[in-house]
């Protein structure tokens, strides 16, 4: 391991851009050395971070990891007054199910869950077919663009807009306020979540004085059993359903595209053989994972993680991409082969909190990618990789952007098929 990867305290530093750019050959040290690292957030809070396969899925099943708001909040808050940071922890989006546990996040779940099984989310394939092709339709043919901002991310991001019912008007607002939640720096996260909160307010009222045909006017209304969520819960859960629900496919899209498009002819291939996509956009989550850590756990009891104890009230992170690249599990690990059959992959998360949008995440992303290989099987990058970058972040694994070229077969004239 380089020295720029150690801090002065001894710790690893896997939070910033010098990591961000080579994660996946420092976790390769890091799991040669043990399953279980010391690291400090950019507050300089401790966590351990967790990056074997086998520890990574144990501990994402792991009832004493603890996901509960108010513990984490507590416990971030303690370590920020240790490190002499003043800095505000948002607890505005706090009751939903991503930091709930049993059995409150079991209710929470069963509330949704019925909206995103495999065949409810296969009923959308028709109108994401159709986004697809109309954001690739405004593409310029010829000439550098910007996959990130042009399809990676829209695509989605319109999706579970429809999805919930977010008025197309106030869809540019909430891509600044998600850009600024995402990024290192408390101050601007905070208040975007607070902008955030304050319009899910009023979006729950509109819709509770007018229902629309959409997830969030029909979760406004109780269940047979009587049962429903409250309004702070809505508010959490709008929010919960916005994130995820678009970041993890755009980053799916976009590191599927650079990697695809980085071998010509693997690119055809996936353009050329439907039978390959499934299987080669399960690789592609493995391979590059579009989710870097998985979000924060705290230990309600000590335990002992890869021979690793840890006292109780510790932070715990799991490195997602670590795990799935982790040599001990999968044969040629550092090797993209669209051919792969796993499902074994911990993109997704693992137990009682995986993710209930994997279904539609993958059927975006087999739609995306297919549509884009298919209808541009000469397209290219219009970068060499080695310049592309990595937003800075220690959750999300993305570009910040993706230049590309599209061609279609034999001509760059036109970007529409024929």
């Amino acid at each position: 391991m380089t020295v720029a990867h150690i801090g002065s305290s001894g710790n690893v530093d896997l939070f910033t851009s010098a990591y961000w750019d080579s994660a996946a050959e420092v976790a390769t040290l890091l799991r040669a050395e043990g399953a279980v690292h010391r690291a400090l957030l950019p507050s300089s809070v401790p966590v351990w971070v967790v990056g074997r396969y086998e520890e990574a899925r144990a501990a994402l099943a792991d009832p004493r990891l603890s996901k509960d708001a108010a513990g984490l909040s507590e416990i971030m808050l303690a370590r920020l007054a240790e490190a002499g940071e003043l800095v505000e922890v948002s607890g505005v989006f706090a009751p939903h199910m991503l930091f709930s546990d049993p059995p409150r996040h079991t209710r929470l779940r069963r509330l949704l869950a019925r909206d995103f099984t495999p065949k409810r989310v296969e009923l959308l394939r028709p109108r994401i077919e159709r986004m697809a092709d109309d954001l690739l339709d405004a593409m310029p043919a010829g000439e550098a663009v910007d996959l990130v901002t042009a399809f990676a991310f829209p695509l989605p991001f319109t999706v579970i807009c429809e999805l919930i019912g977010v008025p197309e008007a106030d869809r540019f607002a909430f891509r600044d306020w998600v850009s600024q939640l995402m990024t290192e720096e408390p101050e601007t996260s905070v208040a975007a979540s607070h902008q955030m909160a304050a319009y899910f307010a009023e979006l729950i009222a509109a819709k509770r004085a007018e229902p629309g045909h959409d997830l969030l006017s029909a979760l406004i209304l109780p269940e047979a059993s009587g049962d429903r969520l409250t309004d702070p819960e809505l508010v959490g859960t709008m929010f919960l359903l916005l994130v995820a629900g678009h970041e993890t496919t755009a980053n799916l899209i976009g590191n599927g595209v650079r990697w695809l498009m980085g071998d010509p002819q693997a690119w055809r291939r996936f353009g050329a053989e439907p039978g390959l996509v499934p299987a080669a956009v399960e690789e592609l989550l493995r391979f590059d994972s579009p989710i870097r850590m998985a979000t924060h756990r705290f230990t309600a009891e000590p335990v002992v993680i890869g021979g690793t104890a840890i006292p109780a009230g510790e932070i715990v992170l799991i490195s997602l991409g670590s795990a799935n690249r982790d040599e001990r599990r999968f044969d040629r690990a550092d090797e993209l082969d669209l051919r792969r059959h796993t499902g074994t992959h911990l993109s997704f998360g693992h137990g009682v909190h995986h993710c209930l949008g994997a279904p539609l995440a993958r059927l975006e992303g087999e739609i995306a990618l297919r549509r884009l290989a298919t209808r541009f099987p000469d397209a290219r990058l219009a970068v060499p990789p080695e310049a592309l970058r990595r937003r800075a972040s220690s959750i999300i694994n993305g570009y910040v952007e993706l230049p590309v070229v599209l061609r279609s077969a034999g001509s760059s004239a036109s970007c529409r098929a024929s």
